[in-house]
């Protein structure tokens, strides 16, 4: 395959990071962008190189020279987006969280086995170096078998109804924002717990905090704080019978582990500066799979995407909280 042409749907601020990524990494043309207003559109194409912009997303998605269209649109949209792009014979990598439940991903999964297409939820934490290596120490047994791992990610924003972080109507709230990424990190290592106990702290139709413990087989546990309401140092650490890892702060972009034996002392510690701001590593995954023909990452697998949603829709059916598209 020559070089991969991307198409682009949204042009938001994450839509600006992974485009800064994508136009340093050698084998990624940046073909196309879209946005409801073509203004908007024509600006950002003329701000990052862009050969094409469409005044909408059917105008994109029906220029057949796009191999993979990235969506970085709000939560409530991502369904429709990508139907109509794996309708249009695009392939997809959506921001997460990728669906606002279950039932939407499983039908898009089934349409882009349908379709023979590539599907991934764009979880970039998953691609990193700091993830990777991490996952490296455990199977070769550096901290023994896990028995607890505990991941935050809790940021204060200040209320704003207008703010889609606040809004029912477009996939609002910290669980699908940000609980989705440690609740991912311990997913990838432990997969579905047996039992959850949660709370929610629930303002105007969404989560604004919320405090999880995930109990596994034979007394393993997790457990998370996540939200806007305070700020916490979002790192994490993963803890077993022989010694523990512990991610710096912001534990899913950070460049830094460390190893610790069980007495507490340091074994090793990895760093692995991003080249650009962290988004690269998620383009060479896509560009990986598409360049071998694979409609499915092992990196970020449609099961467990699948998966943590499943669980995202269980805790939401415990605190009582629907979108208006349900």
């Amino acid at each position: 395959m020559d070089k991969i042409k991307w198409g682009i749907i949204g042009t938001g601020r994450i839509a600006r990071a992974f485009v800064t990524a994508l136009a340093a990494v050698p084998d990624a043309e940046l073909y196309a962008v879209g946005s409801r207003n073509a203004e908007k559109a024509t600006d950002f194409a003329q701000e990052y190189g862009f050969k094409h912009s469409y005044g909408s997303y059917d105008a994109l998605l029906s220029d057949n020279n796009i191999d993979i269209v990235y969506i970085a649109t709000p939560m409530a949209s991502h369904y429709d987006n990508c139907i109509s792009a794996l309708n249009s014979g695009r392939n997809v990598f959506c921001e997460k969280s990728v669906t606002l439940n279950a039932v939407q991903l499983r039908d898009i999964l089934a349409l882009a086995d349908k379709k023979k297409l590539f599907f991934c939820e764009a979880m970039w934490m998953k691609c990193r170096p700091t993830h990777l290596k991490m996952k490296e120490w455990l199977g070769s047994g550096k901290i023994g078998d896990i028995r607890y791992i505990k991941a935050d990610f809790s940021n204060f924003v200040p209320y704003n109804s207008e703010d889609r972080l606040f809004r029912a109507d477009c996939g609002g709230g910290a669980l699908l924002d940000v609980t989705v990424y440690p609740l991912t990190l311990i997913h990838d290592l432990l997969g579905k717990p047996d039992e959850i106990q949660s709370a929610a702290n629930l303002s105007g139709g969404v989560d604004v905090s919320d405090s999880l413990i995930l109990r596994y087989k034979d007394g393993v546990f997790a457990s998370i704080e996540s939200g806007f309401e305070i700020g916490l140092r979002n790192n994490a650490v993963i803890s077993g019978t022989e010694g523990s890892i512990v991610f710096d702060d912001c534990f899913f972009c950070t460049d830094t582990i460390s190893l610790y034996d069980k007495e507490r002392r340091l074994v090793e510690q990895y760093n692995a500066p991003a080249r650009v701001n962290g988004y690269e590593y998620e383009i060479e995954e896509v560009h990986r799979c598409l360049s071998s023909g694979l409609t499915d990452s092992s990196l970020i697998p449609h099961q467990g995407t699948l998966e943590v949603m499943e669980i995202m829709d269980f805790l939401r059916s415990k605190w009582g909280l629907k979108f208006p598209q349900e």
